[in-house]
């Protein structure tokens, strides 16, 4: 009898445990789904939007440019873009990107609209104020020359210092009133045009400025 009893209470002890153990897998599951949940989280992350020109809008700009006729961007065009650009005050990049057919008048698709104008495609201010920074030679009258305009200057009481050679203020000033009498931009420098307006003969290196 009492073996009985026994097993009764083994068999409802197994029971309550195996129940137990089924009412706490549903929170085990839970974790299962975290890689799939990730995933999705980076499906939602936007693309980034690259901007093509299609062969219509690629051939209009051949055209323009005097280039074959391909609807391909080809090394020779590419060569034919990069000067355009860089006549036109955008960055030299060799592709069409939105700046460079905006700036030959190509119409846009809608979905080029959409993708902004990437900065990579436009002169920075810095770059143009390096371009502007780099001039020509400066024409400079030499010692002999400035003698010369001064001793002339003084036979036309224009100057009344001596042949010093340098290009103090009363000299400057001598050449200002010369500039305004014989019909020459008054800047108060021996240029070019206002040493052969004296008549005093320019270097090689002058001439050729």
């Amino acid at each position: 009898m009492k073996k009985h009893i026994l097993l009764v209470v083994c068999a409802a002890l197994f029971l309550s445990v195996s129940i137990s153990a089924q009412t706490t897998t549903p929170a085990t599951t839970t974790t299962t789904n975290s890689p799939a949940a990730s995933a999705a989280q980076s499906e939602t992350k936007p693309k980034r939007q690259v901007f093509r020109a299609n062969k219509e809008q690629i051939m209009q700009a051949q055209k323009m440019l005097k280039a074959t006729e391909s609807g391909k961007m080809d090394d020779e065009f590419r060569t034919a873009i990069r000067k355009y650009q860089t006549e036109n005050n955008l960055a030299s990049t060799g592709t069409l990107n939105r700046a460079t057919l905006e700036k030959m008048n190509i119409v846009l698709t809608d979905k080029q609209k959409e993708i902004p104008v990437s900065p990579s495609s436009l002169v920075s201010s810095d770059a143009k104020s390096g371009d502007a920074k780099k001039r020509g030679p400066v024409f400079r009258a030499n010692k002999e020359q400035i003698s010369e305009a001064q001793k002339m200057l003084k036979a036309k009481s224009m100057y009344a210092g001596e042949e010093t050679g340098k290009l103090d203020d009363a000299t400057r000033d001598g050449i200002r009133k010369f500039q305004a009498a014989n019909n020459v931009k008054v800047t108060g420098t021996l240029n070019k045009e206002t040493l052969e307006k004296m008549g005093i003969m320019l270097t090689d290196r002058q001439k050729e400025m």
